[in-house]
C-alpha cells in the first residue's frame, strides 16, 4: 500500500477481544487510541471487539462493530439451532472480518497474547479470526499490525498454524518482551525487522504515588483453569487455586489485615472474588465488613484508583501484576505462564515470581513479608523502569507512524504520564 496523501485522513480499525471485561485488553487499546488522537488526531478510528460495541462508543468514543456474528444470539438460543447459528456465523464471520479489514487504511491489535494460548482457546476462534484479518490485510492492501503482543510456544498443530501465518502476513510486528520474541523465532517465523518494546500498558497514566496503609494487602484472583494444554484437569486445576488462595485471604484477615480482593475480566474473576470472600466469612462470622472486601473495577482507571490505597499486592492475572507494578507497590505474582517471570524479572522483583500451580501458602506468606520489609528499595526499582518503558512505547509510537502513515516524524503525544 502507498503512503497516504497528505489530504486523507487515515481509516484506523482496532481488532482483538476488546470491551468485553478485560481491562488489560481495553488499555492496551485506549494507550495506542491516546497516542493516534495526539499525533495523527485527523484519524478516523473504529473497532471490532469482543464485547458489546456500545461499550467501545460510550467510553472511548470510537464506532464498534461486534467480533463474531453469533454473539447477540448467545443468550437467546440454545440445542440445535444454537448449534446451526453457530456454524453460520463462522462462515459469516469470515466476510464479515474481511469487508470490515478492507474499509481501512491500518489495522491494530494492540497488545495482550494473541500469538500465545497460555489460556484456554480454541483454534477456530480468536486464532483462525486473526489469520483472516492478517490475511485479509495481504490481499487488499491494508496494514495490519501487531503491537506489543505476547507470543509463547503453542502446542496444537492448528493453532499454531493459524499463529504462524498470521504472524507471516502481518505487515508490522512488535512483542512485548523478549521471551515472546524468542518463541516467535523457535517458531520459524524471521524476526529479523521485528522489535521488543514494553507492554503497551504501562503508557496507560498512572495517579501520583501513594505509599498505602501498612496493613492492607490487595490479592488479585482469577477464574484460573490452567492452560490450553490443561483442559483435562482444568476443574482440578481450579479448585487447587481457589483453595490456596482462600487460605492465603484467611491469614491475612487473621493477623489483623485488610484484604481488598481485585479481579482483571468482570466476566469471570468477580465470581472467583465472591466464593473467597463467602468462603472466608463462613468461617468467621463476627469478621469486621470493612476487613474483606471485593473491589468491582470496569476499567484500568478505576483498577489503579482501587489498587492504591494498599501496601503490597499478590496477584494473578497479568494485567493486575502490571497495575501494582505500574504504581510501585511491592508485588508477588502467582503466574501461569513465562511471561510473568520476564515481566517480575524487567522490573527488578524476579525473586517474587512465583507459579499459578505449584505455589504454597507458607511460600506467599513469605514472600509477602519480604517485600513489605524491602519497600523503600523496590519501589525505587519500579519507579526506574517504568519511566523507561514510557520512554519505549513513545519510540514505538514514533516507528509506528513512520511505518503506518508515512510520517517521519516522532510522536509528540506524553506517553503514561501522571495523573495529577
Amino acid at each position: 500500500m502507498n503512503e497516504l496523501p497528505a489530504t486523507t485522513a487515515p481509516k484506523v480499525g482496532f481488532f482483538g477481544i476488546l470491551g468485553a471485561g478485560n481491562s488489560g485488553n481495553d488499555a492496551c487499546m485506549e494507550t495506542v487510541l491516546t497516542y493516534l488522537r495526539a499525533a495523527h488526531p485527523d484519524a478516523v478510528m473504529d473497532a471490532m471487539g469482543g464485547g458489546p460495541p456500545e461499550r467501545l462508543r460510550v467510553r472511548y468514543g470510537i464506532d464498534a462493530v461486534p467480533l463474531y456474528w453469533y454473539a447477540k444470539y448467545e443468550a437467546r438460543t440454545s440445542g440445535l439451532a444454537a448449534i446451526l447459528l453457530k456454524v453460520l456465523g463462522k462462515g459469516l464471520d469470515v466476510w464479515r472480518a474481511a469487508a470490515w479489514v478492507r474499509r481501512h487504511d491500518a489495522v491494530i491489535v494492540p497488545g495482550a497474547g494473541p500469538l500465545e494460548t497460555t489460556l484456554p482457546v480454541r483454534a477456530w476462534g480468536l486464532p483462525f479470526t486473526l489469520f483472516v484479518v492478517a490475511l485479509s490485510g495481504k490481499l487488499f492492501g491494508t496494514k495490519v499490525a501487531l503491537v506489543s503482543v505476547g507470543a509463547d510456544a503453542i502446542n496444537k498443530r492448528a493453532t499454531r498454524w493459524l499463529s504462524n501465518a498470521t504472524a507471516r502476513l502481518a505487515f508490522y510486528r512488535s512483542y512485548r518482551d523478549t521471551h515472546s520474541l524468542a518463541a516467535m523465532q523457535r517458531r520459524g517465523i524471521d524476526t529479523t525487522k521485528d522489535r521488543v518494546y514494553p507492554d503497551l500498558v504501562f503508557g496507560i497514566p498512572t495517579p501520583p504515588y501513594q505509599p498505602g496503609d501498612a496493613k492492607t494487602v490487595g490479592v488479585g484472583v482469577m477464574a484460573y483453569y490452567g492452560g490450553n494444554d490443561d483442559r483435562p484437569r482444568a476443574a482440578d486445576i481450579h479448585a487447587s487455586y481457589v483453595g490456596k488462595m482462600t487460605a492465603i485471604v484467611s491469614w491475612l484477615v487473621d493477623t489483623d489485615h485488610q484484604v481488598r480482593l481485585f479481579g482483571g475480566d468482570s466476566k469471570f474473576d468477580w465470581d472467583v472474588a465472591d466464593q473467597i470472600m463467602a468462603e472466608v466469612r463462613w468461617a468467621r462470622p463476627g469478621l469486621e465488613p470493612s476487613s474483606l472486601t471485593a473491589e468491582r473495577a470496569n476499567s484500568y482507571a478505576e483498577l489503579m484508583g482501587l489498587m492504591a490505597p494498599v501496601e503490597a499486592v499478590i496477584a494473578t492475572r497479568y494485567h493486575n501484576v502490571m497495575c501494582a507494578l505500574k504504581l510501585c507497590k511491592p508485588t508477588i505474582s502467582l503466574g501461569y505462564s513465562r511471561k510473568f517471570v520476564t515481566l517480575m524479572t524487567d522490573m527488578g522483583l524476579e525473586e517474587f515470581s512465583l507459579s499459578a500451580d505449584s505455589f504454597e501458602v507458607a511460600q506467599v506468606i513469605e514472600q509477602l513479608e519480604a517485600v513489605k520489609k524491602r519497600h523503600a528499595e523496590l519501589r525505587q526499582r519500579m519507579a526506574d523502569r517504568n519511566a523507561a518503558n514510557r520512554r519505549a512505547l513513545s519510540e514505538q509510537f514514533g516507528v509506528l507512524s513512520n511505518a503506518l502513515f508515512g510520517a517521519d516524524k516522532a510522536t509528540t503525544a506524553k506517553i503514561g504520564s501522571s495523573v495529577r
